[in-house]
């Protein structure tokens, strides 16, 4: 990725997370900034973004802090270009399964939410439809 950097309220925009979430994200170690300018500004690269929207996308499937950590710890020795034996890739990858399979049974369970929402909604429509005046001609 590029070495662009950017501050954080442009990150902020382009991951739609507030500033006191990212720095709630730099304060429990799951973002560094890549660097600071020299009046002290938090700069983000492409891959610090790449990163929060990771960690955007797992928080509404209710994963932990801890959670988050483990698995942005396991891509990060994968993407690190490190010689891993077998057996130690082996195991990263079936935390990133482990994971994978975990966000399917959240997202499963979201929908049946949804769709009960989108019931309720229908039935207060109908509601409102059944209990609305008559248009008079």
């Amino acid at each position: 990725m590029d070495d662009k950097h950017m501050q954080i309220g442009e990150v902020a925009a382009r991951t739609e997370l507030s500033l006191r979430t990212i720095r709630h994200y730099e304060e429990t170690g799951l973002v560094i900034p890549s660097a600071r300018s020299q009046g002290g500004f938090r700069l983000y690269t492409e891959t610090d973004v790449a990163r929060l929207m990771v960690i955007r996308r797992m928080k509404p499937l209710g994963f932990t802090l801890d959670q988050m950590r483990d698995l942005l710890d396991a891509t990060d020795r994968l993407d690190s270009g490190a010689d891993l034996d077998a057996d130690e890739r082996d195991a990263l990858l079936e935390r990133v399964r482990a994971y994978r399979q975990a966000a399917a049974e959240q997202v499963e369970k979201l929908r049946i939410q949804l769709a009960r929402a989108e019931d309720f909604a229908d039935t207060l429509g109908a509601r409102l439809e059944q209990d609305a005046p008559t248009a008079r001609v």
